[in-house]
């Protein structure tokens, strides 16, 4: 981190110069101006002097600060300029702007621009010059960077002379201002004046050369016609620049209104100005502005700065003499008030203050750079947390107390405490940053306004404005707020008093015991302990009475009483040191210095976007601060100890079915809000004519007046709710109609609330949502009606531009008429499902028709009918759930109904599937009706079924050894209820079976050949007398060829699996990895990958190896993303950094041909680095995992600019409550926002066909004319709860069923995965190996493949004492460290370790604590969850293998994903194990691509329908 704004890549120089930096981007402001002749003394001598060289030419100088590190290609020399004037030919100091009127030279010290820290390199001069130009760069580092120009060569002007210092101080507060205003609209350009005047000042307090945010805010008005040319030139100077400042209004504003205030100040300089001589803003730009007009200007401006200056000193001055001493706090008496003691304890990486800035000079403390430290905890030299209390709020000598820190450092951003919640401020809980220990700290102070309070602590390096304290140091850092509540609440009692001289000590402490509880002030209602809390945190309180404006209340006897009374108590003085220079030590003493570890220097990038999606989340976190849900270490953790280990999800509770919504069905009961009945009388009457009747035979209207408002089928209403405390409800009128007993009805749809959709805070305050719910009521009881647009615009990315327009000038009318407190036009454009999990296309053809039609009530009666379980006319059959079901068919019964002895094998850890059973396949006998439904059953029937039993259900070894769908014929049946059926399934011949084989499986298919008998565990071929009626084949193809039909025919030639070529999508993977989630897409014949793009070299080379047909940019998605919109001409619409600009400019041509175009990509699937949003990753708060948790928004832009048919987000499931569920409501947001239609859910990975638990959260988005896909049926049991989503009123969403209790198939096993792969030793290397053993599983059979060389079977190697723990962890199901006996070994270089890892040697008792590490695999359960860095000690401790004394292998690995044996990998093993532990499983993806494809075909079949 570069704390001095002028370490800046420049623009460097001639052949002798040193500088390798580049120079940033400068305003083309101040450079018109009149040319003189260089002006060079006849003296050319050098002085040599003891510690500076001192010449008098300027080239000389040059040539001799030039250092070692040329950069030829420059054309001018940049150096660094300390102690220096600028004065005029008589020797006058000037200030800089003065150059515009005169000549002006400079004297100062010369130093290399890149030898910062070498300062004895310096050359003095005594004046040279003349000036030529000045310039401001350092916009978009923030912080300003003066330059001033020679005719040989430029200057960053670094620090002046003493002597300078106020003038020139001055105009770079002048150029802070620039650069804040820079900031802040290139975030939000559309931002208001007073909105982005209030941002200046947040950015900009605590400078101590202004008083107040007021005077910030006067200073930057009248300073408007300086931003406003400094940020014009930029346009001139930039690149393509997607920012225009010349006209953007608000800098105008900006302009005009500082313009005026000098205009009017002019007045007093006795200057005339003709009116005729106003000047434009094209002539400013010209810099064609009068000479006396520039003169009169600047002397205003010095009037302006000595008046600030005079100002500063009179506050200064203020300061009596009884401030020569600062009255130490003592520890013991604030005891009472702080916790028990505490030890900060942290297991992130930190890094050294000194590390970031330069030690070793004498600085002037007002000089230091300001800095923002969040989640921050002081403590001492032991590292037990202590309160910033005790440190002196004033620079002071001999302190005796030593206070350390840590924190997260950041650019100051304006973070402070709301007076109103002593919990919050206005920084983000997961701040972007660094980690870093500070050294000691010296001062700190207070600062408080209105609403907020600054807190800002010194060390000799930096000063830090801190933001929020850490969860542990919360309780420390209390304290210390209260007592500022304590001072403001007697500013305000003395404020409330005439004279404050009547407030005395003691009526002070009295009204202070009389505050209320709730009282945030409050101490006591005891006088005695008030006084106490007073005066021993009395030095808090009379700080803030010295920094108070009004004179009065600074001198008032309450602050002579409290003086008084700490006086009294003999505390220790220390002498406050007035000099504010210090001497910067290069040594840090604190505490955890010795733990630092080595800065990481990855670097990070700021994510890439386009205008919509910037302005979605910008807009957003202008209002919301970011909260991240991931919890604090905890408090009981203690330094040598490992968190605790859990792999995802196993704690969860179990789904419960109270208010969770079934995703794959429609929801069961509709409960619309009660409206509340009007008790007004109101005119009612309708307009016009009968339209039609209701199938009752009542009639129907198309308008009423109520109230004399007309009320249309197709508007909105207004009705009141029974709840007095929730908001009116909106309702769609679909039809009106006067009942029978003669009373005007009405019968609409419930338009919902953004903010009452899963979208919460992250919806348009704008937009409704029509949802299914619908109601019928009387027209008396509407409350008013509202404006509604039903909106259907034109869709792709042809339209993006005109669309845009359109939604800028809405929003500003939105606007206006919010200004103007005119009521709200809402608008509708999409339909909300929540019991479908998702939001998808208006049905237009069926809103507002006004015929008596209501789709919802239809929705609603299909249901009820689909619910009901009766028999057909023949007694043969019965509906039940939609399905009709007959004698003879073939079923799935839920387990639970047939289980002979109840038992199941214990679960264990890792194993949680031990124990769960697939479904039963029965075959229908016949419907035995009942003269009477049997006790606790409401069925009038029960069905007779005969039972095929399956591998499992004979033997594990059987089960291991047979095919999933092989079942096995028997003569036992059951006589059971209906409701233990669970849908239907087929059971054929083996030669019947289809003729493409596909993993995984995804057809409810089943074979048998066998004959099964449950009395003697026999097995044994069908004898020829059982006539077993199998399913009738509907697979066309294999008909034919069953029937010996001819050649096929060009169709006839396709995959069942597989679309036709012509109905591939076109897709692009971003985020690629090494290609899971394309290669099941491709495999499920929908997806055809032809662009990838993948940061990591080894993962895009793993893409390529797996996928040759696709074009592979190993970039960073940002510069690939600018480099695509600059391809399409919209750099307009992209905002990026300066990085990925400059990187995509450096794509050869041969890359940037092969850039897709929107138009070209018919599908974006992918998933953004997902290690931020993890709960598995340790160290989720490093500032690179922030950022790329911001890679959401650069995917989001892919989509916004392509506009692709389909969008698939896969990540994970943490995504959904991550910053308390933000970024996922924003990302659905931004997706409706550029129109899709969009559903959510979380999925099981275990449930399609691996061994492991991987749930992962996927957005599925389609444009409004495709079909949006259904989620794939889960089709393996596997025992991983916790599939909802949380939506409004207190309902859950989920995506697909818990297959806990029954699926079509059992659970894929340990033994199924990797059973077949021959042994291998600790720290396996060799890469291609022989197989040995031929595939046993149906699961080993589908990964090998035709393979017959095994790849990737190599695996990490431990280290002597783990390998040796891992040889004692004993070789059965569920073994971990709890079994390691408690003894010592001796390893081979003679140390004597414990065989119980140190960590965990007295947790043993503890039976939550470190569960699986050190674990051992279980043959019949699963694998834990993937994860990129497999070891013993891991948050997935179990990682060995079942039989082996090793880690499990990358191939393993792999295999447990889904990948197959062909399947390559690329780079070093932790490569590939990162690799595998990032992709998505396969056999997910391909499930997901197969009702992708479902979609297409449905399409079509639609299509062809109208």
């Amino acid at each position: 981190m570069d704390s001095k704004a002028g370490k800046q890549k420049k623009r460097s120089v001639d052949s002798d110069d040193v500088s390798s930096e580049r120079r940033p981007k400068r305003a083309a402001a101040c450079t018109n101006f009149k040319e003189k002749p260089l002006r060079i003394s006849e003296k050319s001598a050098t002085v040599e002097a003891k510690k500076e060289q001192i010449v008098v030419e300027e080239i000389v100088a040059i040539k001799l600060t030039s250092s070692l590190e040329s950069n030829d290609d420059q054309p001018r020399p940049n150096r660094r300029l300390t102690d220096f004037v600028l004065h005029d030919s008589d020797g006058v100091l000037q200030p800089v702007e003065m150059l515009e009127l005169g000549d002006i030279f400079i004297e100062g010290v010369v130093l290399p621009l890149g030898d910062d820290k070498k300062e004895e390199n310096g050359v003095r001069f005594q004046s040279f010059g003349r000036v030529e130009n000045w310039n401001i760069s350092g916009y978009e580092d923030g912080s300003p960077v003066i330059w001033i120009s020679t005719a040989l060569a430029d200057y960053d002007c670094r620090k002046p002379a003493s002597s300078y210092k106020k003038m020139y101080d001055y105009f770079f507060e002048k150029a802070c201002a620039c650069v804040a205003v820079y900031t802040n609209l290139s975030k939000n350009p559309d931002t208001s004046l007073d909105e982005l005047l209030a941002a200046v000042v947040r950015s900009m307090i605590g400078n101590k050369f202004f008083s107040s945010g007021a005077a910030i805010q006067e200073f930057v008005i009248s300073q408007g016609e300086f931003i406003y040319n400094q940020l014009a030139g930029l346009d001139e100077t930039a690149n393509n620049h997607e920012t225009s400042f010349v006209e953007n209004p608000v800098l105008v504003s900006l302009r005009d209104r500082g313009s005026s205030k000098l205009h009017k100040a002019l007045s007093n300089v006795a200057l005339e100005i003709d009116e005729s001589k106003a000047v434009t803003s094209d002539q400013l730009m010209d810099g064609a502005e009068d000479e006396d007009v520039k003169y009169a200007k600047l002397i205003q401006e010095e009037e302006y700065r000595i008046s600030m200056e005079r100002e500063r000193n009179k506050r200064s001055s203020t300061t009596s003499a009884s401030k020569k001493f600062y009255i130490k706090i003592n520890e013991d008496e604030i005891a009472h008030d702080y916790p028990l003691p505490y030890y900060y304890k942290n297991t992130k990486e930190e890094t050294d203050e000194l590390l970031l800035f330069e030690a070793g000079y004498e600085v002037d403390t007002r000089d230091l750079p300001y800095k923002t430290l969040h989640n921050w905890a002081l403590y001492n030299s032991d590292s037990r947390f202590i309160s910033l209390e005790l440190l002196p709020m004033k620079q002071c000598d001999d302190i005796d107390v030593t206070v350390f820190g840590s924190g997260v450092v950041a650019e100051d951003d304006g973070s402070g405490f709301c007076l109103d919640d002593t919990e919050s401020s206005t920084q983000s809980n997961d701040p972007d940053g660094m980690n870093i220990f500070l050294s000691q700290i010296k001062e700190w102070v207070i600062e408080f306004g209105a609403e907020m309070v600054f807190v800002t602590l010194r060390t000799d390096m930096a000063w830090y404005r801190l933001g929020k304290p850490s969860k542990q140091y919360a309780p420390w850092f209390a304290t210390v707020m209260k007592t500022v509540r304590v001072a403001i609440s007697i500013f305000n009692m003395l404020m409330m008093e005439s004279r404050v001289a009547k407030l005395s000590y003691a009526d002070v402490i009295k009204r202070l015991s009389g505050l209320e509880e709730n009282d945030k002030a409050y101490i006591s209602s005891d006088l005695l302990e008030v006084e106490r809390y007073v005066v021993v945190h009395g030095q808090i309180i009379l700080q803030l009475f010295e920094e108070y404006p009004d004179k009065d209340i600074k001198r008032c006897p309450f602050v002579t009483g409290l003086a008084s009374k700490m006086q009294d108590m003999r505390h220790t003085k220390w002498i406050i040191n007035k000099k504010k220079k210090i001497l910067q030590k290069g040594m840090n003493l604190n505490p955890r210095r010795g733990m630092a570890p080595v800065v990481s220097r990855m670097k990070a990038m700021q994510a890439t976007t386009t205008r919509l999606v910037n302005r979605i989340w910008g807009e957003f976190y202008s209002i919301y601060s970011p909260e991240d849900s991931l919890e604090a270490v905890d408090e009981n953790v203690g330094e040598e100890e490992l968190e605790e280990v859990e792999e995802e999800d196993e704690d969860e509770e179990d789904d419960t079915e109270e208010n969770v919504l079934d995703a794959v069905e429609v929801q069961k009961s509709h409960t619309p809000k009660k409206s509340k009945a009007s008790s007004e009388e109101m005119e009612i009457e309708w307009d016009g004519g009968i339209i039609g009747k209701t199938s009752a035979g009542e009639p129907l209207y198309g308008r009423a007046l109520v109230g004399g408002d007309v009320v249309a089928v197709g508007s909105a209403v207004i009705l009141e709710v029974d709840d007095p405390d929730e908001t009116p409800v909106i309702y769609f009128v679909e039809y009106m109609f006067e009942s029978l007993d003669h009373c005007k009805m009405l019968h609409g749809k419930f338009l919902q609330r953004g903010s009452e959709t899963v979208l919460g805070i992250a919806a348009n305050e704008r937009e409704l949502f029509l949802t299914n719910e619908c109601i019928t009521v009387q027209l008396k009881d509407i409350k008013g009606i509202v404006s509604l647009e039903i909106r259907s615009g034109q869709w792709g990315h042809q339209y993006r531009k005109e669309n845009i327009v359109v939604d800028k000038l809405d929003r500003a009318r939105a606007e206006e008429r919010k200004a103007k407190d005119l009521p709200t036009e809402y608008y509708c454009k999409i339909l909300y499902s929540p019991e479908r999990g998702g939001f998808f296309s208006l049905p237009r053809s069926d809103m507002g028709l006004g015929s008596g039609f209501c789709s919802s009530c239809k929705i609603r009666e299909d249901e009820e009918e689909r619910s009901k379980t009766k028999l057909n006319d023949s007694k043969r059959g019965f509906l039940s759930n939609g399905i009709e079901y007959s004698s003879e068919d073939f079923v799935y019964v839920i387990p639970n109904y047939i289980n002979e002895d109840g038992k199941r094998r214990p679960s264990f850890k890792y194993s949680q599937n031990v124990g769960l059973q697939a479904f039963v396949v029965c075959q229908l006998v016949d419907i035995i009706v009942l003269t009477e439904p049997k006790k606790g059953s409401k069925a009038s029937f029960e069905v007779n079924l005969r039972r095929f039993y399956r591998p499992e259900d004979i033997s594990v070894e059987k089960a291991y050894a047979s095919d999933i769908q092989e079942v096995y014929y028997s003569k036992d049946t059951y006589v059971l209820p209906p409701d233990a059926i669970k849908g239907k399934c087929e059971v054929r011949k083996k030669t019947d079976m289809p003729l493409c084989r596909e993993y995984p499986v995804l057809d409810h298919i089943f074979f048998c050949e066998l004959f099964y008998d449950s009395s003697n565990g026999y097995l044994k071929q069908l004898p020829s007398n059982m006539k077993l009626k199998f399913s009738t084949i509907k697979d066309d193809k294999l008909l034919r060829e069953k029937k010996g039909k001819g050649v096929e025919s060009e169709t006839d030639s396709v995959k069942p699996d597989e679309a036709p070529k012509e109905m591939r999508l076109a897709t692009l993977d971003i985020f690629a990895g090494c290609g899971g989630l394309s290669y099941g897409l491709e495999k499920a014949g929908v997806s055809d990958t032809k662009w990838a793009i993948e940061y990591e070299e080894p993962a895009a080379q793993a893409f390529k190896q797996n996928h040759p047909d696709a074009t592979v940019f190993v970039d960073n998605c940002n510069v690939i993303l600018r480099a695509i919109m600059e391809k399409g001409g919209d750099v307009d619409d992209c905002i990026s950094t300066t990085e990925a600009a400059e990187l995509a400019a450096k794509l050869d041509e041969n890359q940037k041909s092969t850039l897709p175009l929107p138009g070209q990509v018919d599908f974006i699937n992918g998933g953004p680095p997902c290690q931020g949003f993890s709960g598995m990753n340790r160290f989720s708060d490093r500032s690179w995992s922030k950022v790329q948790c911001e890679m959401i928004l650069a995917f989001l832009s892919f989509a916004d600019y392509f506009r692709p048919k389909y969008f698939l987000l896969e990540n994970v499931k943490k995504i959904v409550s991550f910053n308390n569920g933000q970024t996922f409501q924003l990302t659905i947001a931004s997706l409706l926002e550029m129109g899709y239609q969009v559903r959510f859910g979380l999925l099981e990975a275990g449930a399609y066909g691996i061994s492991q638990p991987r749930k992962r959260a996927f957005i599925w988005a389609a444009a409004p004319n495709e079909v949006l896909p259904e989620w794939p049926e889960p089709m393996h049991v596997f025992n991983n709860p916790g599939f909802k989503i949380s939506l409004s009123r207190g309902l859950h969403c989920a995506a697909v069923h818990n297959t806990k209790s029954g699926a079509p198939f059992r659970s894929i096993t340990v033994r199924d995965t990797i059973g077949d792969l021959p042994p291998v030793e600790n720290g396996e290397s060799e890469i291609n190996k022989k197989y040995k053993d031929v595939p046993v599983s149906w699961f080993q059979k589908e990964m090998r493949g035709n393979m017959t060389v095994l790849t990737d079977h190599i695996c990490k190697q431990m280290n002597e004492l783990n390998l040796i723990r891992c040889k004692k962890v004993p070789k059965r199901p569920g073994a971990s460290w709890r079994d390691l006996p408690d003894e010592n070994v001796i390893l081979s270089n003679g140390l004597v370790e414990k065989l119980v890892p140190f960590a965990m040697s007295n947790k043993a008792n503890e039976q939550n604590r470190y569960k699986g590490l050190y674990g051992r695999l279980d043959w019949q359960g699963n694998f834990p969850t993937s994860i990129t860095d497999p070891q013993p000690m891991g948050f997935v401790g179990v990682c060995f293998h079942p039989d082996q004394d090793r880690i499990i292998t990358i191939r393993e690995c792999a295999r447990s994903q889904g990948f197959p044996d062909s399947y390559e990998f690329s780079g070093k093993k932790k490569d590939k194990h990162r690799q595998i532990g990032n992709a998505v499983p396969p056999p997910l993806a391909f499930a997901l691509g197969r009702k992708l494809k479902e979609a297409l075909y449905l399409k079509i079949s639609l299509q062809q329908q109208s």
